[in-house]
């Protein structure tokens, strides 16, 4: 599915025209002009933005034939404006290199005017970094979760034509979108306010379901969430949530050399409380172990069920959006999905170390885990990215650790 096709086109509200009336013996009467009833007269924001230096997103601007639906002065509207430095960095990503790092203006101006930057590309990064209300960051209350505000951008349009893409901004350790830092105070135009910020926030393209099922660093966790699906109703599986664009998850995932240590300990434990001897135990649980067919063995039936095991997955997800920016600098508990069963589970506890306006390291401590699982601080885009993934329902960050509730 092209999630950057059908961008429904809003309706343009035509002025009315002033008349200037006459007489022999009169100067000519000058009236002002008409305002439709709630437009604002001063220049709108893609008139201020063409006269700012963001000239980069400006030009991705008038590709996508938006700036009618910019300059809308019947409409409140908030931008988020990437300076041409962040621009630059996001073009030399997205080709690979072939516009490299340090071109002059002209090469990245050659690419957004070619034909291998579509217009529904340039369509799907205004209408995501654009809302239709005012946001002030200086009212915005600081706090977890971070808040949730549609954009222009539908999706999904033959699903619904109400279908809108929501965008994070945030101003816990700082102001930001997404985990994207923004760096400036705010620019007011006649229609709403422009924020510039120091990367592009990118529009998702697929689920979080997508990733985990491809990512080969984590197929012990796409075998434990089939086995926590085994015997679920069609509707309410693992992977059915995880494909619902409805949805809004922070997922903490194990990597697969995690589960294995987790699982080898665990084994190991349970032989020995079966009088294995050591040395044999130790043994038994690295094979059983080594491969995702520790969760369908015969043997690990009557202790990895999927109940057991949905458990400890659903203890790994949120159900809200959480950036690592996001996160407090002191550790606290929040609740994950196992609270949905159990209400009165202290949740994990979650903790980012900032440096400057990028969160440095960050951790995860399950209730009886002896130490915090870290995540993988790398807030690239798949597939090298393992921290601040963003999905079409969600957010990843790889952790080391299986992270266990009881």
């Amino acid at each position: 599915m092209n999630f950057l096709n059908k961008i429904l086109k809003p309706f343009l509200i035509t002025g009315l025209i002033a008349f200037v009336i006459s007489s022999c013996n009169k100067d000519v009467e000058q009236f002002p002009e008409i305002v439709p009833p709630g437009a604002n007269p001063s220049p709108g924001l893609a008139t201020v933005l063409a006269s700012s230096a963001n000239t980069l997103y400006n030009a991705i601007v008038i590709k996508s034939g938006m700036s009618a639906t910019l300059n809308d002065s019947t409409r409140t509207l908030t931008m988020f404006v990437p300076v041409n430095a962040a621009v630059k960095q996001a073009i030399t990503a997205l080709t690979g290199g072939l516009v490299p790092s340090g071109s002059p203006d002209a090469a990245y101006l050659g690419f957004i005017s070619s034909a291998n930057f579509t217009q529904q590309t340039a369509v799907g990064i205004v209408s995501y970094n654009t809302v239709p209300q005012k946001i002030n960051y200086s009212t915005l209350p600081a706090g977890f979760p971070n808040f949730q505000y549609p954009s222009l951008l539908n999706p999904a349009p033959t699903l619904s034509a109400l279908l809108r893409l929501a965008i994070f901004p945030s101003k816990t350790n700082g102001n930001f979108v997404n985990n994207v830092p923004i760096v400036n105070a705010g620019t007011p135009a006649g229609n709403g306010i422009i924020y510039e910020t120091g990367a592009l926030a990118s529009p998702p393209r697929r689920y979080l379901w997508d990733r985990i099922n491809t990512d080969p660093d984590l197929t012990y966790l796409k075998a434990a969430i089939a086995r926590a699906d085994e015997g679920a109703a069609a509707g309410s599986t693992l992977t059915g949530f995880l494909q619902n664009i409805g949805a809004n998850f922070t997922v903490f995932a194990p990597t697969d050399a995690a589960f294995k240590t987790t699982l080898t300990g665990l084994i190991y434990q349970t032989l020995i409380a079966q009088s294995v001897p050591p040395a044999i135990a130790s043994v038994q649980a690295t094979t059983l172990a080594s491969t995702t067919g520790v969760f369908t063995n015969p043997a690990l039936a009557s202790v990895l069920t999927p109940t057991t095991v949905k458990g400890i997955v659903v203890y790994h997800i949120l159900g809200s959006r959480a950036f690592l920016n996001n996160l407090p600098t002191t550790q606290t508990n929040f609740p994950t999905l196992l609270n949905g069963a159990v209400a009165a589970h202290p949740g994990v506890g979650l903790k980012v170390t900032m440096s400057s306006v990028m969160a440095a390291s960050a951790t995860v401590k399950g209730t009886v885990n002896a130490t915090a699982a870290n995540v993988a601080v790398n807030p690239t885009p798949e597939p090298g990215g393992s921290s601040d993934q963003h999905y079409l329902n969600g957010v990843l960050h790889k952790i080391d650790q299986v992270l266990l509730p009881q």
